[in-house]
């Protein structure tokens, strides 16, 4: 049986429905000539157009009072026909798994069943069975995140769904959002947490010992490599990726607004959000980083390692200034430097094999005028 939804941290495979059609509530096309505006003319043409085709007009002032029914939304209305078909669910039924652990309400999320996930789940919240996992570990909340179906992520924790959860990776949704770029369901949920007073621990860790923000800085870190190694690009192929990196910035930022900090070490490197920004040279990245009122007990400090016995940047306890000033063949390179150093960045801190930030940089022309802004030249240019 193919996966309903997301399986596994690298790929989503889900079904789509197109919500249920709307009763058409438009008669005027019925007849080829409009009634006009004038009361009374108005009277005499609703008379005659009932003679020539049998149709019979309801009172003009009953037209001008429309019914409850009319004035539903389409989205009320597709709750009350989904209430309807499940009325008679028993809480067993409710909370019956199949082979692979979904209930009902998994399969709705799962599908983007919006009216049928809102009535589902609010039968389910005050019995305990809201947030029951499957066989991944993803709750119904889990599983919207995954398909960045941001409206039922809104309806779920509406009714009470817990957003510290963790799936069988270790992922919370917040992992979820920043890993795909899922920023307008990042946004959900940030809202619903203002909204309810709920609290949020924004720097948990996934297995891999990352937080959320780690986890976006990465990602938009892949999106500016794959732009910088493009050969012969295509207008689409920019566009993509251009869509990409701003989708992942704009988890970063609503991340930061939420209180995660650029300052917070991963697990098995001990980087910092900055340390990674700056391995790509991501320019974009540090003029956020860098403006973070914290940033002037951050920009010194040092990588330290948890287990890994040696660090792809020369050296153990680099700074932010000594990873970029290692760099090779990054046309963002000297900018980056000038950003660090003009936020407080020291040139004259040495790792702990005792190396400055000039003594890493490649040889060469760029090399040179990086050298030069290292000495405290061009800072400012």
């Amino acid at each position: 049986m193919s996966p309903k939804y997301e399986t596994s941290p690298t790929g989503v495979n889900h079904h789509q429905l197109s919500p249920p059609a709307p009763v058409s509530q438009n008669t005027t096309a019925l007849f080829p000539t409009a009634a006009p505006e004038n009361a009374p003319m108005k009277q005499e043409f609703l008379i005659n157009q009932q003679m020539q085709y049998g149709f019979e007009y309801p009172p003009l002032q009953e037209q001008r009072t429309p019914s409850p029914e009319a004035r539903m939304t389409l989205f009320e209305w597709q709750i009350q026909q989904e209430a309807r078909k499940v009325e008679g669910m028993s809480l067993e039924q409710l909370s019956m798994q199949d082979s692979d652990g979904d209930t009902f309400l998994h399969i709705a999320v799962a599908k983007g069943l919006r009216a049928l996930a809102y009535v589902l789940s609010a039968k389910m919240a005050g019995s305990g069975f809201l947030d029951i996992k499957e066989h991944n570990g993803q709750s119904p909340l889990q599983i919207a995140v995954a398909t960045n179906q941001y409206l039922i992520v809104q309806d779920l924790m509406a009714h009470g769904a817990q957003v510290n959860t963790r799936d069988s990776w270790g992922r919370a949704p917040l992992h979820v959002c920043a890993e795909k770029g899922h920023y307008l369901t990042l946004q959900s949920i940030w809202k619903a947490l203002k909204g309810n007073r709920e609290l949020i621990d924004v720097e948990v860790f996934s297995y891999d010992g990352l937080t959320a923000l780690h986890l976006a800085v990465l990602s938009h870190n892949t999106v500016v490599k794959d732009l910088r190694n493009l050969q012969n690009p295509c207008i689409f192929m920019t566009t993509e990726l251009g869509q990409r990196k701003r989708m992942y910035l704009e988890c970063i930022k609503i991340l930061l607004n939420m209180g995660a900090s650029c300052g917070t070490k991963d697990q098995k490197s001990g980087r910092t959000s900055l340390h990674m920004a700056c391995e790509e040279a991501n320019v974009e990245l540090l003029r956020i980083f860098l403006d973070q009122p914290t940033m002037l007990s951050i920009v010194n400090v040092k990588v330290c390692l948890f287990h890994d016995k040696q660090y792809i940047y020369g050296g153990f306890g680099n700074t932010a200034l000594h990873i970029v000033s290692s760099l090779a063949n990054h046309n963002t390179q000297a900018e980056a430097v000038k950003l660090l150093m003009r936020k407080g960045a020291d040139p004259g801190v040495r790792n702990l094999e005792n190396e400055l930030p000039s003594q890493l940089v490649p040889e060469g022309p760029a090399g040179e005028k990086v050298r030069q802004i290292l000495k405290g030249k061009h800072v400012n240019a």
